[in-house]
């Protein structure tokens, strides 16, 4: 562990005790400020006898509450390579937590004060006030990283399948990880990784293949250890999974379990689809109808939403609506009249113009779709129909992509683990920041997604799809 990431960790701890402090002042004064009192027709400041000091004190027993919520939500991590956006996030849901604290012991303590403004302020003014301080410290941590070469984690690679130039290609573009490549070698033969140790420094050790013999990674992993060289692997699919560890007859077993989406996962989870698709159909309404009229003023012939059969969880099939994108004669829709000939062509285009390998295609410069159809595909809009699929039950708001049957009929066995969820509007393959994901990338991340599945992670995944919509607008517009 680098001295500089322990230095920007710990420094974090009073940084933000003095921010949420800060912040709190702020809210007191901007409070007792006239001005402000006869703005939001506030009544006179009531403390009940509690001064300014008394105040104070206070605010001085809450925040290690806070700083404790922080920790828990893993803010004080060492090593976070997370990225900004998400930083915040978590500040914010933290700061929250710890305001919903301070609301029952006000309600439970009245004696302290009452002044509801003064606690939304803090926490407003709090979450405001720590977000940058963090970003000052992380600004100051690239420059030392980036011009002095503080920091800097010399990785050795150890692999050589596609999966080791994959992740040396991700560390070159992305220098703020603060990884450096010493060298990537095929094999880890502890012979050859001393005189890389000795030569160029190791301060971590990334194993890329699965095909090391059990005896040299026994070693591999001891002289890690030894050296204080931090180890790590690019796990199979099984080892992604999570494990229940249990005894049955007085011997040790573990079960692998397949997805947190069980029991009360799956009710919280379509408790949630339910709020967020009623939500989302009210705010995006307006946008509906202007589509509609859009669609229907470019291309009078077909419907504005059309409906297609796809394979949901369970494989039990259903059908998907969205807005018609298409001209009408070459929709693949039953109710058009020209299905057949309109499949044969798309099979043609498929053959000539798809892009995708495995099971599902992509076909480039789609010749069958409007002036209309190419925007609202472009920024997702062509899906918005598909919330009321959600509130339905058909689909989820998070989940892997809908696939049709003649897609799913080429699955691999192994495949099928993305029938054993609802599909998706969005997901983790959609929001991956990579549009040339082959079928067998898209398949790993969804297969991440169920195993791995949390409230707070659908929660990053539509923050980062709302990301990913806002970065296309702006390469439209550059």
């Amino acid at each position: 562990m680098k001295r500089s990431e322990l230095f920007f960790s710990a420094i974090q701890v009073p940084a933000d005790f003095a921010m949420i402090v800060l912040g709190a002042i702020s809210a007191f004064f901007i409070r007792e400020n006239l001005e402000v009192t006869k703005f939001f027709n506030l009544q006179p400041l009531k403390f009940h006898n509690v001064h300014f000091e008394e105040y104070i004190n206070i605010v001085f027993i809450s925040v290690p509450f806070f700083l404790l919520i922080y920790a828990l939500e893993g803010l004080y991590d060492i090593r976070a390579t997370r990225k900004f956006w998400k930083e915040t996030f978590k500040v914010f849901t933290a700061t929250s937590i710890g305001l919903v604290i301070i609301i029952i012991a006000i309600f439970l303590k009245r004696e302290w004060f009452s002044s509801r403004f003064i606690i939304l302020a803090a926490w407003f003014i709090a979450v405001f006030y720590v977000v940058a301080a963090r970003y000052i410290l992380h600004r100051i941590q690239l420059w030392l990283l980036k011009s002095r070469g503080i920091g800097i984690h010399r990785v050795l690679l150890i692999g050589h399948n596609g999966k080791v130039k994959e992740i040396s290609r991700m560390i070159r573009r992305n220098r703020n990880l603060g990884y450096r490549i010493v060298d990537i070698i095929n094999t880890a033969q502890l012979k050859v990784i001393k005189q890389i140790k000795k030569e160029k420094g190791v301060d971590e050790v990334i194993l890329c293949s699965s095909s090391i013999p059990d005896d040299e990674l026994e070693k591999l992993i001891d002289f890690c250890a030894i050296n204080n060289i931090s180890y790590k692997f690019v796990p199979t699919t099984l080892q992604t999974s999570k494990y229940k560890i249990g005894v049955l007859g007085g011997e040790p077993i573990i079960e692998v379990l397949h997805t947190p989406l069980d029991g009360w996962g799956r009710i919280t989870k379509r408790i949630f689809d339910i709020i967020f698709s009623v939500v989302l159909i009210i705010l995006t309404f307006p946008i509906m109808l202007l589509v509609a009229l859009l669609i229907k003023l470019e291309d009078r012939n077909g419907p504005i939403i059309y409906k297609n059969e796809r394979i949901g969880a369970e494989g039990i099939k259903f059908f998907a609506y969205k807005f018609r994108y298409m001209k009408w004669e070459y929709s693949i829709s039953k109710d058009n009249p020209n299905f057949e000939k309109a499949f044969e062509f798309e099979k043609k285009l498929i053959t000539e113009r798809s892009v995708r390998q495995g099971p599902l295609y992509k076909i480039k410069d789609d010749p069958r779709k409007t002036k209309v159809g190419r925007f609202i595909e472009k920024y997702s809009i062509d899906e918005f129909p598909q919330f009321f699929n959600v509130l339905f039950g058909s689909m989820s708001l998070i989940g892997p992509r809908p696939h049709q049957k003649r897609e799913v009929e080429k699955y691999m066995e192994y495949h099928r683990r993305l029938l054993t969820i609802k599909p998706g509007v969005t997901g983790m393959a959609q929001v991956s920041g990579r549009s040339d994901l082959d079928f067998e990338d898209e398949y790993k991340l969804d297969l991440f997604y169920i195993e791995n599945w949390s409230l707070t992670l659908d929660i990053q995944i539509i923050f980062k799809t709302i990301g990913v919509l806002l970065h296309r607008r702006k390469n439209n517009s550059n």
